[in-house]
């Protein structure tokens, strides 16, 4: 199905449209790293550069990674906006060929004249070949056209409003084995427990409130994406998973395999017990079994059940560190710019396979232990010390993931607060 390859020189088209004058290149009002462009009219937001920069990363690595390096690299971005993104894969990813796909015609002018930072025609010009094309249709309609002329692709970006996850399934479809699809939901309200039958629906995920609605929130859509895989034959892999907390925005990176992935260990359920704070997760086959160790003390109002959503780990450890080299190697993570390099070694870090789902914060945990809030890095380090697995969290302020039972973390920050305080070393190089 989504195994078959695409020829070079491309067929791919948008439908067809009358000709027009070249658009003159834009004036140079906006710069990502190195790459100007001119947002116009569009809806641009300087604060999601960081996603831009994971997913130049990843397809970049991607593309050198493939298991035929000369095929050519295809990327599609649905929802182009301005452009940036699609101008990027040709920039820094060495993508071969780029549809940039909006819904507003309206956007043209503007898109067109960031692309035509490139030629439109690959040199030399006597091969046919395009750089990229400019559409305007619905995204899942064109996802579909694509799958159904047997045209895939090796990175799909879809960056969407909202939680409209109609689209996965035809992306998933039209998207090369081995390649990326980078989702965006900007959904909280469901993440947050607020629009249940809203995640029911375009998830598959029964959401309530929890105290790391925010990673909720990602394995929801990771949730979502690997039950369409799953219908399709495929499964997938979550590359990273990154939450900003402007909009705030839900951005995941997964990668289409081949085959049913045995078992469903990584698809479940997440249990959290308001009365004692400790969290679990549960398989299909132990739904009859939720419960918490502390019931006995409790009534069932305490238990909070979310799900079926991703259970297993939101980043890829490997991947990530090609990342982090990647990007220092362009220097996008030096000293002078240490907002990406941080950012990916707290992931890494996050990657941790002992790490459950979930973060504790620290007020939680210091008003649970009846004493001041302890400092983030030694409370990390005390519980390392004692075996637990403990990391910062990108995701949640002034919280930590962590193996250890909540039991065990109070009892450590009592202890904190009758010892020196040490700094906080990270394991991650």
């Amino acid at each position: 199905m989504a195994a078959a390859a695409i020829s070079f020189p491309i067929s791919l088209s948008p439908p067809l449209q009358p000709s027009r004058r070249r658009a003159p290149r834009p004036s140079c009002t906006h710069s990502e790293r190195g790459v100007s462009f001119d947002p116009g009219s569009a809806f641009y937001r300087s604060d999601s550069a960081a996603g831009r920069d994971l997913a130049a990363l990843a397809a970049t690595l991607n593309r050198r990674g493939r298991a035929d390096p000369a095929a050519p690299f295809l990327c599609l971005d649905a929802m182009c906006g301005c452009g940036i993104r699609a101008l990027r894969y040709l920039a820094q990813a060495g993508a071969d060929f780029v549809w940039a796909n909006d819904a507003s015609e309206a956007l043209r002018p503007v898109i067109v004249a960031n692309l035509s930072r490139f030629d439109r025609e690959a040199a030399p010009p006597d091969t046919g070949r395009r750089r990229w094309v400019v559409s305007h249709n619905v995204a899942d309609r064109l996802l579909a056209e694509q799958y159904l002329r047997r045209e895939y692709f090796d990175v799909i970006d879809v960056d969407s409003f909202g939680g409209d996850s109609a689209y996965v399934r035809a992306a998933l479809l039209a998207l090369k084995i081995g390649g990326l699809l980078y989702l965006t939901s900007t959904d909280w309200r469901s993440a947050r427990g607020y629009g249940s039958r809203s995640s029911l629906s375009s998830y598959g995920a029964y959401v309530r409130p929890t105290p790391y609605p925010n990673e909720v929130g990602l394995r929801m859509v990771i949730g979502g994406a690997a039950r369409e895989a799953a219908m399709l034959g495929f499964h997938i892999r979550p590359m990273f998973s990154y939450f900003a907390y402007h909009g705030p925005i839900y951005r995941v990176m997964v990668q289409l395999c081949n085959g049913k992935e045995d078992g469903i260990s990584n698809y479940g359920f997440i249990c959290h017990c308001k009365s004692c704070g400790q969290s679990q997760t549960f398989g299909f086959d132990e739904l009859g079994q939720i419960a918490c160790g502390c019931t006995d003390r409790t009534g069932a109002d305490s238990i909070t059940v979310v799900g079926p959503l991703w259970i297993g780990p939101l980043h890829d450890a490997s991947f990530l560190t090609r990342m982090l080299t990647l990007a220092s190697e362009w220097g996008w993570a030096t000293e002078n710019d240490v907002t990406l390099g941080k950012l990916l070694r707290t992931m890494i870090e996050e990657s941790d396979p002992r790490l459950p789902p979930g973060y504790i914060r620290l007020d939680e945990i210091s008003h649970r232990a009846k004493v001041n809030s302890p400092p983030l890095g030694t409370l990390i380090n005390s519980l390392r010390k004692e075996g637990f697995a403990a990391c910062r969290s990108h995701i949640g302020a002034n919280a930590i993931k962590t193996n250890s039972p909540i039991s065990s973390c109070i009892d450590v920050a009592r202890e904190i607060r009758n010892m020196p305080v040490t700094p906080y070393v990270s394991f991650t190089k």
